[in-house]
């Protein structure tokens, strides 16, 4: 079958944040570019289009609204002590420091694009046992991820070489064509109509995402100190970012680096209305309920509280024998603090409607929790201790949740509340006046208070499972986004001079910028940021054209 033939100055494979960011880059030079994209035009934006679109900037406006002082100083300390960079990593750290003292670059040229942000900065990653964001840096879009791509796909489509871009969707790039060294095309097929396809260029940039949304390569790289990957792994990621180029690459000889450094969330459930094999939608647990193991026994010896070190939550839930856990709560606690990370049922922020944001803040999330009621098995309810222990092992088909136990856990925290405030013992408790001190958490967290308690009933347990989510590393690039050849030795110029990768298919920057954890909120600021050195150092290379 004779293929199709494309060509253009540059070819970007991969049409999320990374892609699109790297397109409107080069248009600004007016340079010709093709975007090669495997899913279909409504989903256009990839995986940061689903996601709840905080950012990671440092000393912004809202920073200093709510008097928050921020330095690029120490977010590099913050950064450095949550990554844990293995010590012969070079390329990570480099990218690391130079996107640290770009956020301000970043951060204008989000706005630049019609881009707003929530004034109220959240505060995530707080660390644990390595310091994490002292301060809080998690800037919510206002329209989360939806809108974010929804305003660089509006700034793309009035550019005015517009004319400039053409996009294929459902176009599978398969493989590469060399010449004399140099990359001279991307070999694929047209999927809708099984039509092979000839696409090539001057330059090529690898915007395809992670392995995550692959779980023969999750399961392959699993880190050794997540045990053995967990029976049920469900999939938050691209149900597209599956690796292939990044095979393709290590097959030509480029360096693919920290595969089994993943950022996954440890409260993942089975999607309600899956768009996809395995989809997982992403919860986001209540500080105020208790996260139990398999047993229905409280983890520790440090309880598991969200949203101060979310590798450590993965880590303690793979200890486990069965490698899933439950978070026990009440409907009071469902209403004002359970939520989803990403942009699907928040839709007050999503649609940018205000009132119907903050009565969710005030009155809680009435439609998610309506939701998993009705459609989620994962999410049971009951009148009594012991109703909930059954319920727990029908879903489970296990006697593994002895309501003894399970009442010993409840009411071994709950006991905190009848020897009086000045002497309340627990860990868990100490996490949330501590997040409710910062005004960001407060409307949204509870005061401490007993979990059984009738007048908040009906009590819940929600089966969570690990959900795979973003590769922390990749195809390793230089700081102009160049990919790197295996036999570099550290070395910037042992690279393939046209080929680059941005985003996450990079490890969100040299293989591997984040290291063990991310501060979270810095995925998609990465994307950006790599996406505009790789675009820069092509224009750069042919400004004479």
């Amino acid at each position: 079958m004779t293929p199709k033939k494309y060509q253009a100055h540059t070819v970007i494979i991969g049409g999320g944040i990374a892609g699109i960011t790297t397109a409107i880059e080069l248009l600004n030079a007016n340079k010709r570019v093709i975007i090669i994209d495997r899913d279909i035009k409504k989903n256009f934006g990839g995986l940061a289009k689903e996601s709840f679109g905080g950012m990671f900037f440092i000393n912004s406006s809202q920073q200093r609204f709510s008097k928050i002082k921020d330095s690029v100083e120490q977010a590099k300390k913050d950064w450095f002590s949550f990554a844990e960079f293995d010590k012969n990593e070079v390329w990570g750290e480099k990218w690391a420091n130079e996107f640290l003292e770009s956020t301000h670059k970043v951060y204008e040229w989000v706005r630049s694009k019609k881009v707003k942000f929530f004034p109220i900065v959240h505060w995530v990653e707080r660390g644990l046992f390595q310091t994490g964001n002292s301060v809080p840096r998690f800037h919510m879009v206002w329209g989360t991820g939806h809108g974010l791509i929804g305003a660089l796909l509006d700034h793309l489509k009035s550019h005015s070489n517009y004319q400039n871009l053409t996009v294929y969707f459902q176009h599978k790039a398969e493989d590469f064509e060399f010449e004399n060294g140099n990359m001279i095309s991307v070999i694929g097929v047209d999927e809708k109509s099984n039509i092979p396809f000839v696409c090539k260029a001057t330059n090529f940039v690898i915007a395809t995402g992670g392995i995550n949304g692959n779980m023969k390569k999750v399961r392959k790289y699993w880190h050794k100190e997540w045990n053995t990957p967990p029976k049920v792994i469900l999939n938050g990621s691209h149900q597209y970012a599956d690796g292939l180029i990044h095979d393709k690459v290590s097959e030509i000889g480029g360096n693919i680096t920290n595969l089994n450094l993943m950022w996954n969330y440890a409260a993942g459930i089975p999607h309600p209305y899956p768009k996809r094999e395995n989809h997982g939608l992403s919860l986001v647990p209540p500080k105020s309920a208790l996260w139990l193991n398999y047993k229905g026994e409280r983890m520790g010896p440090i309880p598991l509280v969200t949203s101060f070190d979310t590798r450590y939550l993965v880590t303690k839930i793979c200890e486990q024998e069965k490698q899933y856990s439950w978070q026990i709560l009440n409907e009071k606690i469902a209403y004002k603090e359970l939520g989803v990370s990403g942009s699907e049922f928040n839709e007050g922020i999503k649609n940018k409607k205000i009132i119907s944001f903050l009565y969710s803040v005030i009155k809680g999330n009435k439609h998610l929790i309506k939701t998993l009621e009705k459609d989620s098995p994962n999410y049971i309810t009951a009148n009594s201790i012991e109703e909930l222990s059954q319920k727990m092992n029908k879903l489970t088909g296990t006697n593994d949740i002895d309501s003894s136990t399970l009442r010993e856990s409840i009411e071994s925290y709950d006991a905190n509340f009848e020897r009086g405030k000045n002497i309340w013992n627990d860990e868990q408790i100490r996490r949330i006046m501590h997040t409710r001190a910062y005004k960001g958490d407060r409307k949204r967290t509870l005061k401490p208070q007993k979990l059984n308690q009738k007048k908040a009933y009906p009590l819940i347990a929600i089966r969570e499972f690990i959900l795979s989510r973003k590769s922390l590393g990749g195809i390793q690039t230089n700081l102009h986004s160049q990919v790197l050849k295996a036999s570099n030795n550290n070395k910037e110029d042992h690279v393939f001079e046209n080929l680059y990768a941005v985003g996450e298919a990079a490890g969100f920057g040299g293989g591997g910028s984040h290291g063990k954890r991310a501060l979270e909120g810095t995925f998609l600021a990465t994307c950006i940021f790599t996406a505009q050195k790789a675009a820069k150092h092509i224009t750069d290379k042919y400004q004479n054209e």
